[in-house]
């Protein structure tokens, strides 16, 4: 689904996101996440072995809610995973140079998330919803 160059424009200011999947349960699980734009999808990056990769595994349906005060961005959709460490080893890197600039962005991947097994979500979406967005 294309994104309306309204919404790309607050998804690329440096906001956190809140990313919600299902537990097994059929209860909500969210955490906070870094994001980036990734054409009309959102790419993400976690640690593997969390709650959230294993419900996306089980049940591929995630949002992803941005706000800023009373103004927020949904995307909602299915996500693709992707365990290449290579490609989940440079996605971390990206967003942590998006959200701590390029020095500490680097050192955090090379001192930190090098050293960790790194999975990279896709989100692709398939409905946005706004509220209060120009």
């Amino acid at each position: 689904m294309p994104l309306q160059d309204n919404v790309r424009a607050f998804l690329q200011e440096r906001r956190f996101g809140v990313l919600a999947t299902i537990n097994e349960d059929g209860s909500a699980q969210q955490t906070v996440m870094w994001y980036d734009v990734d054409g009309d999808n959102i790419l993400m990056n976690t640690r593997a072995r969390r709650v959230k990769d294993g419900n996306l595994r089980r049940d591929g349906r995630a949002s992803l809610c941005v706000a800023d005060g009373y103004t927020f961005v949904t995307l909602e959709g299915v996500v693709e995973l992707d365990d290449d460490q290579a490609n989940a080893q440079a996605d971390i890197r990206r967003l942590a140079i998006r959200y701590d600039g390029e020095e500490s962005g680097n050192r955090q991947a090379d001192e930190s998330f090098s050293k960790q097994r790194r999975i990279t979500i896709h989100l692709k979406v398939t409905n946005v919803i706004t509220h209060d967005l120009e």
